[in-house]
């Protein structure tokens, strides 16, 4: 079976205004980050993916700073740097020509130092290097290694960077090492008991669990054996000791949630029963479906909810309207706190497992493609029809198949998942999102 390596992740740390939204908007080739000139109002997206010569990797914004006083802001670094230190393999500190070497600098560079991480030291907005390269010399002062300069308005000194962030990328996720355990990641929102229920699966206190959102300690894998079966937890349990504000902690959160998902090959969703779907269960949702993971609804405290004979069905309505764009989902209803049910979830997540790393033969596929397309015709456009020639399946986890076609303007989203769900009525695939790749090919060849 083969195994899809894991994307490193590159996180981004430094002081407001240094310019990481432009430069997050220039790798990413779009405006993804809200820019402006007032500090701290990057809010929208805070990961994006990149891919540099034959490497993809994520880079993650590791959260804005209000610019309130020097002290404040000195301590929202060393949060950035903590989480970058927890979550990221490379870390890039990223400073501002203009600004010059700033106190809070050296403070924040001295725990990157000592994280033993690899810290590459860019220096944005030189956007002239003859006129700037004296001042770049200046943050040799901080010794961290040599400074990348970079101008991220201008798209200048990236490939220098760029090289040197992909020769820093940690062996395993090249290595082609098989672990044929089954990750696991444990997400959701504070206090939807992500702890309670390893707790229960360890049968021990293992996480410290209270009542104050984001007491537990920091993300770890816990090595479970179930039923003789092995399996790793990642849990994003630790969203923070303190929360700042509202926002500060969502963004932990997801910065957490993305290097958790990124890792697992299944990702347990937590909800609350007593509180019910909400937006930001979404957010969550969308992290692991973005990443192609085999994913389960898990509704937890289902003991402390108020039940009649119609209350699992109207709840699995909400799940599935929320949710919508993950129709593929399973949902379970667990108490962490009692137990029930948890032996059902295991048997899920090897269920979900199976069907993320399901192979269907080619012959197969056609047979089920050419009977879809005899029931349904496909589109046409200007007299001209859709034609579709072959189909097979290219990869697993998630399982992705290319179809052919002789025109693939013309294969619409809405015939795409008409192909997919002829495939899921033949073989259910419940619990996996499927992939497709449309390919186009003259008629003869």
């Amino acid at each position: 079976m083969e195994t899809r390596k894991r994307k490193p992740i590159v996180a981004v740390v430094g002081r407001p205004n240094v310019g990481k939204s432009t430069f997050f908007n220039a790798l990413a080739g779009e405006k993804i980050s809200i820019v402006k000139d007032t500090p701290g109002i990057t809010r929208d997206r805070i990961y994006v993916d990149v891919t540099w010569l034959n490497y993809s990797f994520t880079l993650v914004d590791t959260g804005g700073i209000e610019p309130d006083s020097k002290d404040v802001i000195l301590s929202q670094m060393r949060e950035q740097a903590e989480l970058a230190i927890e979550t990221a393999d490379v870390i890039l500190f990223m400073t501002d020509v203009k600004q010059g070497l700033q106190d809070a600098d050296g403070k924040v560079c001295d725990m990157l130092r000592r994280s033993g991480k690899p810290v590459l030291l860019v220096v944005n907005k030189v956007d002239d290097f003859n006129k700037y390269m004296a001042d770049v010399y200046e943050f040799y002062n901080l010794g961290i290694g040599d400074p990348y300069p970079v101008s991220s308005a201008n798209r200048l000194g990236f490939g220098d960077l760029l090289d040197e962030v992909v020769k820093n990328f940690p062996d395993d996720i090249d290595s082609g090492e098989e672990d044929n355990r089954i990750k696991v990641a444990v997400v959701g929102k504070p206090n939807v008991g992500k702890s309670s229920l390893i707790n229960y699966i360890l049968g021990e206190n293992r996480l410290i669990v209270s009542d104050i959102a984001g007491t537990t300690r920091d993300a770890v894998d816990t090595d479970v054996v179930y039923n003789d079966k092995e399996y790793v937890f990642i849990d994003t349990a630790g969203v923070r000791r303190k929360s700042r504000i509202h926002e500060d902690l969502e963004h932990y959160m997801i910065v957490r949630t993305v290097s958790a998902v990124e890792r697992a090959d299944v990702v347990l969703l937590l909800i609350d029963a007593t509180e019910g779907v909400t937006e930001q269960d979404a957010k969550i949702a969308g992290i692991a479906h973005d990443n192609g993971k085999a994913i389960i609804v898990v509704v937890n405290k289902w003991d402390a909810k108020e039940k009649d004979d119609k209350t699992i069905y109207r709840f699995t309505e909400d799940v599935r309207q929320v949710l919508s764009f993950m129709p593929y989902a399973e949902i379970v209803f667990i108490s962490a706190k009692t137990g029930q049910r948890v032996p059902k979830l295991f048997e899920t997540i090897d269920m979900v497992y199976e069907n993320h790393c399901m192979r269907v033969g080619t012959g197969v596929l056609n047979e089920i493609m050419a009977r879809a397309v005899s029931m349904q015709q496909p589109p046409t456009d200007k007299g001209k029809r859709l034609k579709l020639f072959y189909i097979t399946q290219a990869s697993v986890k998630p399982p992705t198949f290319v179809i052919f076609v002789n025109d693939k303007e013309m294969m619409h989203f809405s015939y795409t998942r008409y192909i997919e769900n002829q495939i899921r009525d033949s073989f259910g695939f419940k619990g996996t999102p499927l992939h497709f790749i449309i390919r186009e090919r003259k008629e003869d060849e």
